[in-house]
């Protein structure tokens, strides 16, 4: 809140709709993505030649735009120029389809931070997650997500599949629950074969680990085993995915964050070592 809100004088900020850019988000937008990329070393200019820009520029034409190299201004800053005017024409949408692009093709620590502080301080309904940008209702659910995707070398198949559910799952145009489903369960999998030691490993086989080794409570086993279950017999949402029509964002963002919060709660209870 500015001081105009804090003494009633103006309207507190309220959560925009998803489908609402207003100028100051777009703006505040692409400061964050000057400040963390166009300014960053050696990205204009470098040596007094291009920097990594004309790279950049040719993945972002190639992934994005889809428009042939020929295009692209010789210029480093008449790129810089085309890439603004594009970013403040566009549609709302595509605003956060360039975002996604250039997380695809820059490598860097600095943006999604940067964004994720704009996209909160703006009350957006939007956050960055790993290199996607999903719609939120709760901070709590997303940082279940970002801890799953955060895996080290161990768990990295783990964080794979996380990611893959994530992207079907957020895809706009052409969103795939069934397999995001898929994937968030395949997740759980992988993180049973990995605590267990066995390619073949099923999460009952974890849950036993668990419960001998770390006195996992039986009541806890139990609600685990049956929530798995549904998901994996013949009876479940694998036998059923090919002949439900019903399943939509709902379901693959319940198994998303319940798998999710599930594998960030055996990683703790094993521990990275077990």
């Amino acid at each position: 809140m500015n001081f105009s809100q804090r003494k009633g004088l103006q309207p507190l900020p309220e959560r925009l709709r998803p489908d609402q850019m207003p100028a100051g988000l777009r703006v505040s937008l692409w400061n964050a993505l000057h400040t963390s990329i166009w300014d960053s070393t050696n990205f204009m200019l470098r040596g007094g030649h291009y920097g990594y820009i004309m790279g950049f520029a040719k993945d972002v034409w190639f992934r994005h735009f889809k428009l042939p190299f020929s295009q692209i201004p010789k210029d480093p800053f008449a790129i810089l120029r085309a890439l603004e005017k594009s970013f403040f024409n566009c549609q709302w949408n595509e605003v956060y389809d360039f975002i996604e692009a250039v997380l695809d093709v820059w490598e860097s620590d600095r943006v999604a931070p940067a964004l994720n502080g704009v996209l909160e301080r703006e009350i957006a309904a939007y956050r960055i997650v790993g290199k996607r940008i999903v719609e939120i209702t709760d901070e709590k659910e997303l940082a279940a997500v970002e801890e799953a995707l955060v895996a080290g070398d161990r768990f990295a198949s783990v964080a794979t599949h996380f990611q893959r559910a994530l992207e079907l799952l957020s895809d706009r145009t052409n969103p795939d629950f069934r397999n995001s489903i898929k994937e968030s369960i395949s997740a759980v999998e992988a993180a049973a074969r990995i605590i267990t030691g066995s390619e073949s490993a099923t999460l009952g086989d974890a849950l036993k680990v668990l419960e001998r080794n770390q006195d996992l409570h039986k009541a806890l086993k139990e609600g685990f085993l049956k929530l798995y279950g549904y998901t994996s017999d013949e009876d479940g949402i694998r036998h059923a995915m090919n002949e439900a029509p019903s399943l939509g964002m709902a379901e693959a963002k319940y198994f998303l964050l319940s798998c999710a919060s599930f594998v960030n709660y055996l990683r703790s209870r094993l521990g990275e070592a077990a």
